[in-house]
């Protein structure tokens, strides 16, 4: 049979279209072996607990030292002696100042105090103990009756001064118990002791007297958080606040719950208390064998494909 042209291209037209058909075919079957193996996300999981959580709040506290005694010169003249320095622990009756009358300097600069043998010297002592806070006159200074020579704080008596707006006065109970969070985040145990009768004019806050339970010697104008109280529940559903998931304006929240070992599904719920890192679910109600998605729960669709794996 002789070639032409023409049976040339009606059999690469043959060849093309066997060779279109084959590769559909192949797609097909790899099509169908790739939709037998279904993805999955890795996942850890965590179950409802039930216990006691508190919703607190912080509010700013200045330390101060209620009792304060001013060292005062009891006489005109001049600074002879200072035994007293900045951050010392001085005792009842102890010996602080001597203080050198102003008519003994002018009868030691005369000449006339050897024969008189007036000495001048006042005693300036401690009326109370504590540690010396302020220091205002040194040796040589020239004082009167009356000036304020130094300040005894009395370190037992230092407190917090809480501010807390007036419209929150109502968790503020004179008597309760509080948490003081120190710079650092180290926690010290207080009572509320008592509360001034003045609400700033500005800032419309009134003030708290906070009671330090520690042996700890605190500075004075530490500033301070005290946590407060708001509310309090014995039992409620908890879960890790990374379990919890919402939507961009979190007004819709929702769990990944599973419902065995491979299948995850949402679970719209109502959310209460919340702390740092606990959850309160109001609703629905859960139960301490339900297994609740802690990783890899993020951008799960409604109803999910997952595989537990260990935590890490």
């Amino acid at each position: 049979m002789k070639i032409t042209p023409k049976n040339k291209i009606v059999s690469l037209a043959f060849l093309f279209l066997f060779a279109i058909l084959a590769g559909c075919g192949n797609n097909a079957a790899t099509d169908e072996e790739e939709s037998g193996v279904e993805a999955t996300t890795p996942v850890t999981v965590t179950n409802v607990s039930f216990g006691p959580i508190a919703e607190t709040v912080e509010l700013n506290a200045v330390s101060t030292f209620q009792k304060k005694v001013s060292v005062k010169a009891t006489t005109t003249g001049y600074i002879d002696e200072v035994n007293a320095s900045l951050g010392n622990s001085v005792g009842m009756d102890q010996l602080l100042f001597t203080i050198k009358t102003r008519e003994a300097t002018a009868l030691q600069n005369s000449g006339i105090d050897s024969l008189m043998k007036f000495s001048g010297i006042i005693n300036i002592k401690s009326q109370k103990a504590g540690v010396i806070t302020t220091l205002a006159h040194q040796k040589g200074d020239y004082v009167i009756d009356g000036d304020e020579l130094a300040v005894i704080s009395d370190r037992s008596s230092l407190v917090f001064l809480l501010q807390v707006p007036f419209e929150m006065n109502s968790f503020v109970k004179v008597g309760g118990d509080v948490e003081i969070v120190l710079p650092g985040d180290s926690i010290l145990q207080g009572k509320i002791t008592g509360s001034l009768p003045e609400v700033d004019a500005v800032s419309q806050t009134q003030q708290f007297v906070v009671k330090a339970i520690t042996n700890q010697q605190l500075p004075e104008n530490l500033i301070a958080k005290v946590r407060i109280v708001k509310s309090t529940k014995e039992r409620a559903a908890l879960v890790p606040k990374a379990a919890l998931l919402s939507d961009e304006t979190q007004t819709e929240f929702w769990v990944m719950k599973l419902i065995n070992d491979s299948v995850a599904v949402k679970v719209v719920v109502k959310t209460g208390i919340q702390t740092e890192d606990q959850s309160e679910i109001v609703s629905p109600t859960f139960s301490e064998s339900d297994r609740i998605l802690l990783n890899g729960n993020y951008g799960l669709s409604d109803t999910a494909k997952v595989s537990i794996r260990e935590k890490e």
